[in-house]
């Protein structure tokens, strides 16, 4: 074996040891459903619902959120609305004829971003348990019963939810998703996990705390910041939403390479938080440091020099190893995979989180977020 091949081999096997580590330590927990002792619960809610030219499809979402089954005098919605269309007119009007829920809406003249909105927001909610949704998904009817029958438990300040149905069809997504949904069961049974979603997230009015002004990972920032207050943040498949997504490599881009943005800026400012906080800071967050941060630039470094090995063994047949791998890929964004679609979804996802580290590291983003049309129609 060659010293270039030897090094291809070494690459691969270090990169793979933090991924077979977890498979070992979720083989020997197997975690089930929700980690906190759950019990009925009917707090007041206050739901936060940002919006910014969502005219297309505010209505659907209000027409979502009243069909919650969860006793509507007990709920106040707060919208944060810094549209620029008919959104706002399109809320007041909807709510004109309305006695429940309560509604709180913060009009903004001058778009900020989604962070200083969602402070604003929060600053505002009234009530015992805080559930922040995107406009742009579907909730199952029971969420708010289980987001608080996780919260009755003394020890959880969070929780969040899964997406059970992938609106557009993205197998993409649903498939790494799907791996998610594994990862943080296994994070919450050890402690607590890192990644809270956007359009379902239920926090305890009395943990939260300000996010960072310029943060790209607001629901997740908030859901660290917590457990570094003590509290458990945790991930229960039971609360259940829906949210759309692309498959072709060029839409999912703009979308993935934000979060990952968002999620590795929040990991580097919160890096002190390595090794403590017990199991959370010595084994997750480790893993997705290993995960976010590492792994992309290793896998590619890995594939750069495993490309070289086989040149060097088999002069220009060795092309054949970059090319299979752009036959996976095209072949992945097409939903074409089959049984092994979830092993793409995981490429897709280093490659966006390689792109946001070469983005963070030549610029920044200024924390708003645009519409996308067609995602929108999915949800419609």
């Amino acid at each position: 074996m060659s010293l270039l091949s030897a090094a291809a081999v070494a690459l691969f096997a270090v990169t793979a040891v933090p991924y077979v580590s977890y498979l070992v330590l979720y083989a020997l927990i197997r975690p089930q459903g929700s980690p906190a002792d759950k019990e009925p619960a009917e707090p007041t809610v206050s739901i936060v619902l940002p919006t910014y030219n969502e005219a297309q499809i505010v209505e659907t979402k209000l027409d979502d959120l009243l069909a919650l089954d969860y006793p509507m005098e007990k709920v106040e919605l707060v919208v944060v609305d810094s549209s620029s269309d008919d959104t706002r007119e399109i809320i007041r009007e909807y709510f004109s004829d309305l006695n429940a829920p309560e509604l709180v809406l913060l009009e903004e003249d001058e778009r900020r971003g989604l962070a200083p909105a969602l402070n604003d927001a929060y600053a505002a909610a009234s009530n015992e348990m805080v559930v922040k949704t995107d406009c742009d998904s579907k909730l199952s009817p029971n969420v708010l019963r289980e987001a608080a029958a996780n919260l009755a438990d003394d020890d959880i300040a969070a929780v969040t939810g899964q997406n059970v149905e992938v609106l557009g069809g993205s197998e993409v997504e649903s498939g790494y998703r799907g791996v998610q949904s594994h990862i943080q069961q296994l994070e919450s049974n050890l402690d607590s996990t890192l990644i809270f979603h956007g359009p379902f997230s239920a926090f305890e009015k009395d943990a939260l705390l300000p996010i960072d002004p310029n943060s790209l990972a607001d629901d997740t920032e908030l859901a660290l910041k917590i457990r570094r207050q003590g509290g458990r943040v945790i991930f229960d498949p039971a609360v259940e939403y829906m949210e759309a997504s692309h498959s072709e490599f060029v839409k999912r881009r703009k979308q993935k390479d934000r979060r990952g943005m968002g999620l590795i800026r929040l990991l580097v400012q919160h890096r002190d938080a390595l090794g403590r906080y017990g199991k959370y800071g010595r084994i997750v967050l480790p893993f997705n440091w290993w995960f976010m941060i590492v792994s992309p630039w290793l896998l590619a470094v890995t594939l750069i020099v495993g490309t070289g090995a086989a040149i060097s063994l088999f002069g220009a047949s060795g092309l054949v190893l970059p090319g299979l791998l752009g036959v996976f890929a095209y072949l992945g964004q097409k939903d074409h995979l089959g049984p092994v679609q979830a092993l793409y979804s995981i490429f897709d996802t280093q490659v966006s989180l390689l792109r946001a580290s070469v983005e963070l590291l030549v610029g920044d983003s200024d924390g708003t977020w645009d519409v996308d049309a067609e995602l929108r129609e999915a949800f419609e």
